[in-house]
Protein backbone atom coordinates (compact mmCIF):
# COMPACT_ATOMS: atom_id res chain seq x y z
CA UNK A 1 0.00 0.00 0.00
CA UNK A 2 1.46 3.67 -1.18
CA UNK A 3 2.08 5.94 2.05
CA UNK A 4 1.86 9.60 1.02
CA UNK A 5 5.13 11.06 2.93
CA UNK A 6 3.63 14.59 3.57
CA UNK A 7 0.85 14.74 7.39
CA UNK A 8 -2.41 15.60 5.57
CA UNK A 9 -4.76 17.57 7.56
CA UNK A 10 -8.33 16.85 8.55
CA UNK A 11 -11.53 19.23 6.79
CA UNK A 12 -14.41 19.90 8.52
CA UNK A 13 -17.76 21.94 7.25
CA UNK A 14 -19.42 24.25 9.43
CA UNK A 15 -22.71 26.12 9.43
CA UNK A 16 -23.95 29.11 10.39
CA UNK A 17 -27.52 29.66 10.07
CA UNK A 18 -29.15 33.07 10.98
CA UNK A 19 -32.64 33.52 11.31
CA UNK A 20 -33.44 37.24 10.54
CA UNK A 21 -37.33 38.02 11.74
CA UNK A 22 -38.05 41.69 13.16
CA UNK A 23 -35.18 43.73 12.82
CA UNK A 24 -33.31 40.99 14.88
CA UNK A 25 -30.85 38.74 14.10
CA UNK A 26 -30.26 34.87 15.67
CA UNK A 27 -27.91 32.32 15.07
CA UNK A 28 -27.84 28.69 15.30
CA UNK A 29 -25.53 26.97 17.70
CA UNK A 30 -25.51 23.31 19.46
CA UNK A 31 -24.02 22.26 22.70
CA UNK A 32 -21.64 19.69 22.40
CA UNK A 33 -21.80 16.06 23.33
CA UNK A 34 -18.20 14.87 23.23
CA UNK A 35 -14.84 16.32 24.08
CA UNK A 36 -13.16 18.72 22.84
CA UNK A 37 -14.91 21.31 24.44
CA UNK A 38 -17.98 19.00 25.53
CA UNK A 39 -20.92 20.86 26.94
CA UNK A 40 -19.84 24.44 25.37
CA UNK A 41 -21.82 25.62 22.44
CA UNK A 42 -20.48 25.90 18.43
CA UNK A 43 -21.22 25.71 15.22
CA UNK A 44 -23.08 23.31 13.95
CA UNK A 45 -20.52 21.21 12.06
CA UNK A 46 -18.21 18.38 11.68
CA UNK A 47 -15.69 16.30 9.68
CA UNK A 48 -16.57 15.29 5.84
CA UNK A 49 -16.57 11.89 4.43
CA UNK A 50 -14.08 10.74 2.26
CA UNK A 51 -17.22 10.13 -0.29
CA UNK A 52 -18.69 13.29 -0.03
CA UNK A 53 -18.27 17.06 -0.97
CA UNK A 54 -17.71 19.77 1.36
CA UNK A 55 -21.64 21.30 0.50
CA UNK A 56 -23.54 17.71 0.89
CA UNK A 57 -21.68 17.36 4.19
CA UNK A 58 -22.54 20.78 5.82
CA UNK A 59 -25.90 19.87 4.97
CA UNK A 60 -25.92 16.73 6.45
CA UNK A 61 -24.00 17.56 9.85
CA UNK A 62 -27.01 20.42 10.05
CA UNK A 63 -29.57 18.01 9.61
CA UNK A 64 -27.91 15.37 11.85
CA UNK A 65 -27.42 17.55 14.63
CA UNK A 66 -30.16 20.35 14.97
CA UNK A 67 -32.94 18.43 12.09
CA UNK A 68 -32.91 21.41 10.20
CA UNK A 69 -32.98 21.18 6.50
CA UNK A 70 -31.71 23.95 4.13
CA UNK A 71 -31.34 24.03 0.61
CA UNK A 72 -29.28 27.33 -0.06
CA UNK A 73 -25.86 27.31 1.20
CA UNK A 74 -22.93 30.14 0.41
CA UNK A 75 -19.41 29.53 0.63
CA UNK A 76 -18.14 32.00 3.55
CA UNK A 77 -14.49 31.16 4.30
CA UNK A 78 -12.02 28.75 5.01
CA UNK A 79 -10.31 28.97 8.02
CA UNK A 80 -7.18 26.91 8.62
CA UNK A 81 -4.80 28.22 11.95
CA UNK A 82 -3.02 25.20 12.80
CA UNK A 83 -3.99 26.07 16.30
CA UNK A 84 -7.53 25.81 15.58
CA UNK A 85 -8.58 21.97 17.01
CA UNK A 86 -6.50 20.70 19.35
CA UNK A 87 -7.54 17.16 18.54
CA UNK A 88 -5.15 17.59 15.54
CA UNK A 89 -4.66 19.72 12.18
CA UNK A 90 -8.31 20.69 11.03
CA UNK A 91 -9.01 22.91 8.27
CA UNK A 92 -12.78 23.96 8.31
CA UNK A 93 -14.86 25.57 5.19
CA UNK A 94 -17.45 27.41 6.59
CA UNK A 95 -21.26 27.70 4.53
CA UNK A 96 -23.97 30.55 5.34
CA UNK A 97 -27.50 29.74 5.80
CA UNK A 98 -30.77 31.50 6.31
CA UNK A 99 -33.75 29.71 7.41
CA UNK A 100 -37.43 30.35 8.74
CA UNK A 101 -37.46 27.59 10.80
CA UNK A 102 -37.89 28.05 14.43
CA UNK A 103 -38.06 24.26 15.87
CA UNK A 104 -34.84 22.57 16.06
CA UNK A 105 -33.82 19.76 18.22
CA UNK A 106 -30.01 18.29 19.25
CA UNK A 107 -29.16 15.29 17.94
CA UNK A 108 -26.11 12.99 17.35
CA UNK A 109 -23.40 14.48 18.94
CA UNK A 110 -25.29 17.29 20.06
CA UNK A 111 -26.71 17.77 22.85
CA UNK A 112 -28.94 20.34 22.34
CA UNK A 113 -29.65 23.09 19.43
CA UNK A 114 -30.68 26.66 20.31
CA UNK A 115 -31.18 30.06 18.80
CA UNK A 116 -29.12 32.85 20.13
CA UNK A 117 -29.63 36.14 19.60
CA UNK A 118 -26.22 37.54 17.98
CA UNK A 119 -26.05 40.21 20.85
CA UNK A 120 -26.16 37.61 23.24
CA UNK A 121 -24.39 34.78 22.59
CA UNK A 122 -22.32 32.12 24.71
CA UNK A 123 -18.66 31.35 25.36
CA UNK A 124 -17.89 29.46 21.82
CA UNK A 125 -15.72 26.59 21.62
CA UNK A 126 -12.84 26.25 18.57
CA UNK A 127 -12.92 29.82 16.43
CA UNK A 128 -16.27 29.99 16.25
CA UNK A 129 -16.81 33.53 17.80
CA UNK A 130 -14.64 34.94 14.97
CA UNK A 131 -15.82 33.05 12.40
CA UNK A 132 -19.38 34.68 13.39
CA UNK A 133 -17.78 38.01 13.43
CA UNK A 134 -16.75 37.49 10.07
CA UNK A 135 -19.85 35.89 8.88
CA UNK A 136 -22.06 39.33 10.86
CA UNK A 137 -19.15 41.55 8.16
CA UNK A 138 -20.80 39.84 4.86
CA UNK A 139 -24.33 39.58 5.69
CA UNK A 140 -24.61 43.39 7.80
CA UNK A 141 -23.11 45.00 4.50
Amino acid sequence: MYCYKYPHPAVTVDCIVFNKEDGNITVLLIKRKNEPYKDCWALPGGFINIDESAETAVIRELKEETGLEVSTIDQLKTYSNPQRDPRERVITIVFIAESKVKEVMGSDDAKEAKWFDISHLPSLAFDHELIIKDALNRILL
